[in-house]
């Protein structure tokens, strides 16, 4: 699964009118273990075949706070593709590039040196289960795109994981209330196992737009499926009208 790399880091530089613009020196590569579970992902892709778990209900999310066609748990399930990239503190980088005015290039520091917030959320997964009020701390999405500062034409963006894997949204789903880019749940470093030790959340859809791992996040004029949107899973992906699967 051949992933796009990131953006020229030399396009990046620290100055008083754009802050948070760093010139990273150069981190070792992530190393990964494992490898993808071709049965795993088929019995996925047979799923949206199937329309698995469509019960054919909407809800609000103002009024119906568990989505149709959810279960609650207390626990946070693992999900992955069956790689887990080595990535650390010390060899973590961003990229924030495309079609903004500030690409940046940020490594562990750079990040750390920004605000950190405080945000309280549930999630949803497609797989059926949901966890409600998680406490999760990191960079807003609004700080990040307020540094790059997103052009007139970019209306959408793909994350891209250390692992290879890619989701995309659209710029306005991104550029909302909860969004960020997480280094801490529930009091604690997110763990490797969950896409620490930075990952994308963005609780208003599906978690398989939450990109584990985030190593480069691209701002587009078109949108670009990523890696479940081409195996027939919903191009948008919000759990109160079960926008599981494409059409």
């Amino acid at each position: 699964m051949a992933e796009t790399p990131p953006g020229n880091h030399d396009d990046a530089r620290r100055d008083d009118e754009s802050p948070g613009i760093a010139r990273p020196a150069a981190s070792p590569a992530p190393i990964v273990d494992g490898a993808v579970r071709p049965k795993l992902i088929a019995a996925k892709e047979q799923w949206a075949r199937d329309g698995r778990a469509l019960t054919g209900q909407t809800a609000d999310p103002v009024r119906d706070r568990l989505p149709p066609g959810q279960r609650l748990v207390q626990d946070w399930p693992v999900l992955d593709l069956g790689i887990t990239p080595k990535v650390t503190t010390g060899n973590w980088t961003l990229a924030v590039d495309g079609l903004v005015d500030h690409p940046l290039s940020w490594r562990w520091e750079d990040f750390q040196a920004q605000p950190q917030e405080h945000f309280l959320s549930d999630i949803h997964c497609v797989t059926t289960w949901s966890r409600y009020d998680n406490r999760w701390e990191g960079v807003s999405a609004r700080r990040l795109l307020a540094l790059a500062g997103p052009k007139p034409e970019a209306r959408f963006v793909v994350f891209h994981s250390f692992d290879g894997y890619t989701t995309n949204v659209a710029l306005e789903d991104f550029d909302d209330d909860g969004v960020l880019l997480a280094t801490r749940w529930e009091g604690q470093p997110i763990s490797r196992d969950h896409g620490g030790p930075v990952r994308v959340i963005l609780p208003k859809l599906y978690l398989w737009k939450s990109a584990k791992w985030v190593k480069r996040i691209e701002l587009l004029a078109r949108d670009r499926k990523g890696y479940w949107e081409v195996r027939g899973y919903h191009n948008h992906a919000d759990p109160w009208t079960e926008e599981r699967y494409s059409d």
